[in-house]
Order: C-alpha cells, then sequence, then structure tokens
C-alpha cells in the first residue's frame, strides 16, 4: 500500500471512530503497515494539522488518537449545537481532584480529606464517566476504590496521568491564603 493512501486511510479510521482510536487498533486494521510507519504516519498527520490552521486537530488524548476543535472555535460549536458546556460543582471538583492525584480512593478516604459527605459528588463523577470503580479495598466491608476513567482523559485533554500539573508545594498555598 502506498504511503499517500495509507495516510488517508488512518485519516479516515480515525475520523470515523467517534472515540479516541489506539496505534494497536489502527495496526490491526491495517495489517500491511509495520508499527514503525504507522507511528511515523501518525506524528506527520499531527503535525500537518497542527501547522495548517484549521478548525480541528489530530490529537492524542486518553492513550487513542481523536480529531479535536481547536478550542478558540469551541464557542460557535455549542452555539450551533444549543448546548452549554457541561459544568461540575465546586464540590464535585474538589472531589475529582482529591481522586485525581492519590487514586485509587475509597469514599471514607475522599470524606476524610474533604471533611464533607461526598456521596452525590461521587455519583455526578460516575455519571459524567469522569471515574470508575476501580476495585475494592481488601478491608471489612470491602468499599468500593475510586479513579479515574478513560473518558477523564478524553475531556481534559491528557494522553496520561503523567501529563497532570503538579500539585503546589504547601507552603505556597498556605502563604497566598494568609
Amino acid at each position: 500500500m502506498k504511503r499517500a493512501f495509507t495516510k488517508s486511510v488512518v485519516e479516515g479510521l480515525i475520523f470515523a471512530h467517534s472515540d479516541p482510536i489506539t496505534a494497536d487498533s489502527l495496526r490491526r486494521l491495517i495489517v500491511d503497515v509495520s508499527g514503525k510507519d504507522l507511528q511515523e504516519i501518525l506524528d506527520e498527520l499531527e503535525t500537518e494539522y497542527r501547522e495548517r490552521s484549521r478548525g480541528f486537530l489530530l490529537v492524542e488524548v486518553g492513550g487513542g488518537y481523536q480529531f479535536r476543535t481547536l478550542p478558540e472555535v469551541a464557542p460557535w460549536i455549542l452555539t450551533m449545537k444549543s448546548v452549554k458546556p457541561a459544568r461540575l460543582s465546586r464540590a464535585s471538583l474538589e472531589t475529582l481532584s482529591i481522586i485525581v492525584y492519590n487514586q485509587p480512593m475509597t469514599k471514607s478516604a475522599i470524606e476524610r480529606i474533604r471533611g464533607v459527605e461526598a456521596s452525590s459528588s461521587i455519583k455526578n463523577l460516575l455519571e459524567r464517566d469522569l471515574i470508575a470503580v476501580t476495585g475494592k479495598l481488601d478491608a471489612p466491608g470491602r468499599p468500593l476504590l475510586y479513579g479515574t476513567s478513560e473518558r477523564f482523559l478524553e475531556v481534559f485533554g491528557l494522553k496520561s496521568l503523567f501529563d497532570l500539573p503538579p500539585l503546589p508545594d504547601p507552603e505556597v498555598i498556605g502563604d497566598d491564603a494568609v
């Protein structure tokens, strides 16, 4: 298969897939292309879409590749779709932050950190598929453990959890609060 055509096939597969599609999935679909060549094509496509200054680009997110609207264009898309961006309450954001940086976590551990009950925030985050049950703690009652989902990475535009910004030092937070 010629490289230009292979590039078009890769582009079409990514476009037709609603969720991020992994390089492994693409490799299984395009059997006569090596993993190295496929990765080169993906890198080229990412660069081409970034440099062409159009309304969307190709990004690696959530362990796969997906076409995404430029953030600067999003307000027009939302207006066209008559959709308001989904917002999280402060309680849900706090709960999500605690889970993101300390996962896996039990509900009681989250509540100990927040100092308030977290059931509704956890339910909200589960419904939005931003967190998932990742297992059960080997302790009496076998409480559920919560961690981030693949959808979390997609929504926040992250390739992996390693792309999260570091937490500020506690001393810095304490100095700002005074």
